[in-house]
């Protein structure tokens, strides 16, 4: 078949096959193992050898079966290369199987399109075709959300790559909104606004290769820990391609006129159809920083600040509390320790008053300072990097990239995280952290989990855990699976939800299938068949499509 131009093709810089990032960026081999005695040493494991990844490149895939017609030949590709990137998110699961060359179900054709026509001609293709349609950005999924697992009776599946949407449009300086087309990444989006001295303000952790789109399909949390943080609070309007036609809200600053259409879109993971763009609300870049780094006796001292931070009003930018096993094994505290990572910014105003008023907060449950408050203006950025904020500010950029060479050292390496109410909240962290370190040492004999307050709310909390386990050469899956299984039954047995800011996808479903209401199931249900009658968007993540009545064909 006529396939097209894929960046591999092209001369742009390539993606790791069974990795995060860009092969430029991947450690060599010999980096790889040296790191693996000090990586197992810090962790006290036991030594072992570096398995080293077995994919080949390309790699080897079974035939394609599908073909697209000839009008869309231009923007497909069935190279091996471009399935087996579309083939898998960046989870743990997703990296160890690609590591060692294990492609189970890569979708048969990759496509590309380059404006909205293009996009409904493919999904078009694919409910004639009776193919599976993967709506895709930067593959960077953690839950399952992008992989074409997708049975049934499919004749195929068609991997919908939307990277090539990728413009700032429009840039409203007096509402303070943009335009932007879904596939646009972080990095790209970011710098398109910076000529206009603006700022999305939201960075989630895979911020360098994930996309507009995929954060509002998913509902993505950015890094900021109170205010506006997730992308539903910064959505003024969506447009979107349904197999049943466009999608499309108003662009308004609010309305109260019944249930939000934009709402039905964010979180539905290309279910109801492919977003295509939107506009978001923007703000000028902040220019003043506060940065101070607190110590807490306990995670539950340190828990009690962040409340108080949180119910004060005065909306830190960033107030992220690390467990003391987090602290030691990133650098960023010792000793026992917890540590408050307190920021402030402002495009308009110094911010003395805000980390002193923050930090007496913090004094006031038991937190002490090592050293003061870091202050920054206009002509410096000094207060971005201050003492162990700055060391877990590192340590939080590089961790995706730090998991490959966990892989390589045979460390399993998960997270998972969720939120709960203040009332709750202790009991409720403590009893998940014992029942997931139950299941580690069950599993694999040894292993520690730790915990963070990622993000902080008037009315509660969002704990992310963190899994660092021995792993069983070849037995990585299982082990992913039991102890995934039991962290997860444990949220929901408190009272939290499967997933603050990570998605369903198909690895929460399970979850989601008991947190959600019946009734609004099959509302869900009910939408999908209207919009997507074929039932080929994304099948098996979310919902399944419910069947026809008993007077319409099937």
């Amino acid at each position: 078949m006529t396939t097209a131009s894929s960046p591999a093709e092209t001369g742009a810089r390539r993606r790791k096959l069974w990795g995060w990032g860009y092969e430029d960026e991947a450690a060599s081999r010999e980096e790889l193992i040296a790191a693996v005695p000090g990586v197992r040493a810090h962790l006290g494991f036991e030594p072992t050898d570096a398995e080293l990844p077995a994919v080949s490149d390309p790699p080897t895939l079974p035939a394609p079966r599908l073909e697209p017609p000839a009008a869309l030949a231009a923007i497909c590709s069935a190279e091996p290369r471009e399935r087996a990137l579309h083939a898998y998110g960046r989870s743990y699961r997703d990296v160890v199987r690609a590591f060692r060359g294990r492609f189970d179900h890569p979708p048969d054709v990759v496509a590309r399109p380059r404006n909205e026509a293009e996009v409904a001609a493919v999904l078009e293709w694919c409910a004639d075709a009776r193919a599976a349609a993967i709506p895709f950005g930067g593959g960077t999924s953690v839950v399952g959300g992008v992989e074409p697992t997708v049975g049934g009776d499919f004749a195929g599946a068609v991997s919908i790559d939307l990277t090539a949407l990728d413009s700032v449009l429009e840039v409203d300086q007096v509402s303070r909104a943009a335009h932007i087309e879904a596939g646009a990444t972080g990095p790209a989006l970011e710098a398109g606004l910076r000529e206009h001295g603006l700022t999305l303000r939201h960075f989630p952790q895979s911020f360098e290769l994930s996309t507009l789109g995929g954060w509002i399909a998913t509902r993505a949390g950015g890094h900021f820990a109170t205010g506006p943080t997730h992308i539903d609070d910064l959505v003024e309007s969506i447009r979107a391609i349904t197999p049943s036609g466009v999608w499309e809200s108003r662009r308004l600053s609010g309305s109260g006129a019944g249930p939000s259409p934009d709402r039905m879109l964010l979180g539905s993971e290309g279910t109801l159809g492919i977003v295509t763009e939107a506009w978001v609300k923007v703000r000028p870049r902040p220019v003043f920083r506060a940065v101070a780094s607190v110590r807490f006796a306990s995670f539950a001292a340190g828990a009690e600040a962040v409340r108080a931070l949180a119910q004060s009003g005065l909306e830190p930018s960033n107030c992220r509390l690390i467990d003391p096993g987090e602290a030691a094994v990133t650098g960023a505290a010792s000793g026992g320790e917890a540590l408050l990572v307190l920021g402030f910014e402002s495009a308009d105003h110094p911010l003395e008053a805000w980390i002193e008023r923050g930090v007496e907060l913090c004094q006031d449950h038991g937190g002490r300072l090592p050293e003061p408050p870091r202050l920054s203006g206009p002509e410096d950025t000094g207060a971005r990097s201050a003492g162990g904020a700055g060391t877990w500010r590192d340590a939080f950029l590089r961790a995706p990239y730090l998991r490959d060479t966990l892989v390589v050292a045979g460390v399993i390496s998960e997270t998972f995280e969720t939120a709960i109410t203040w009332d709750r909240f202790e009991p409720f962290v403590a009893e998940v952290r014992k029942r997931t370190e139950t299941a580690v040492r069950e599993v694999c004999g040894a292993g520690t989990v730790t915990c963070r307050l990622t993000h902080a709310y008037p009315d509660g909390a969002a704990p992310y855990f963190t899994v660092l386990a021995p792993a069983r050469r070849g037995s990585e899956l299982e082990q992913w699976a039991e102890v995934k299984a039991a962290a997860s039954e444990a949220i929901l047995a408190g009272g939290g939800t499967i997933t603050h800011h990570h998605a369903v996808g198909r690895d929460h479903r399970p979850w989601w299938d008991l947190q959600r209401p019946e009734p609004f199931a099959a509302a869900l249900r009910a939408a999908k068949r209207e919009l997507d009658p074929a039932g080929i968007l994304n099948p098996g993540v979310l919902i399944h499509p419910a069947p026809a009545p008993a007077d319409e064909p099937q």
